[in-house]
């Protein structure tokens, strides 16, 4: 039976050590590509102090890649605002689906949470609201994790990144792809969400053949979303 929006949300630390626990499988694959965030990062001329500030206050991976090829001297800081802004723009329709179940937290719990909603502790708080739970500090606890993943990880990349100096030579860049595999298979609901991923897929696939830039990502997550919409009305 699937939790109610409208039902009473606790936040407590039995939710924050839930949200922890489930996600140190996926903390693995993001470990393993913010060492190639790192290495790359490397790459690119970024000082260890960079990639800290960087990692710890972006805090998206997706971003943080896309970065990299605008990394140079002098630093287009609009293009860079604009370009996380877009590859950004998903976050508006993660925040419009979790914000059910985030209104019965106080403003303090919500949005200090929803500083840590990424990709994956969006998907997996969202799969534990869909299970029939209503642990409000899931999130926050699945975001910690993931924090510190990433942020330790992508420096340590950075650090080692001479001992592999070209890391999509051994396939380390699929990590990032096979995490989201991952969390996609873990959010299938039955025959029922074909038509929504096929739709989401479609629309990405030929926007990044016709549209510039990363606003592929958005129109896909649209098409989706507006799908699920029509089908549910």
């Amino acid at each position: 039976m699937n939790a109610s929006p409208q039902h009473p949300m606790t936040f407590d630390v039995q939710g924050l050590r839930a949200g922890a626990i489930k996600t140190l499988p996926v903390a693995m694959g993001v470990a393993i590509y913010g060492l190639v965030y790192g290495m790359l990062a490397g790459q690119s001329g970024m000082t260890p102090g960079e990639v800290t500030a960087m990692s710890a206050l972006v805090f998206a991976g997706a971003s943080q890649f896309v970065a990299l090829d605008l990394w140079i001297d002098p630093l287009p800081v609009g293009a860079l605002i604009v370009m996380a802004f877009i590859v950004n723009l998903r976050h508006v329709l993660m925040g419009a689906a979790i914000q059910p179940w985030f209104s019965r937290l106080s403003p303090l719990q919500a949005y200090g949470s929803m500083y840590f909603m990424v990709d994956e502790s969006w998907a997996l708080t969202i799969k534990d609201f869909a299970d029939g739970h209503r642990r409000g500090a899931f999130m926050l606890g699945s975001g910690l994790v993931l924090f510190a993943t990433w942020l330790s990880a992508s420096l340590g990349g950075l650090l080692a990144g001479s001992m592999v100096p070209d890391p999509t030579r051994y396939g380390l860049d699929f990590a990032f792809t096979a995490a989201f595999i991952a969390l996609l298979a873990g959010l299938w609901r039955g025959k029922s969400d074909l038509p929504i991923w096929i739709a989401a897929a479609v629309v990405a696939i030929i926007g990044s053949l016709l549209l510039p830039g990363k606003w592929y990502i958005l129109a896909g997550g649209l098409a989706g979303g507006l799908t699920g919409a029509l089908r549910h009305d």
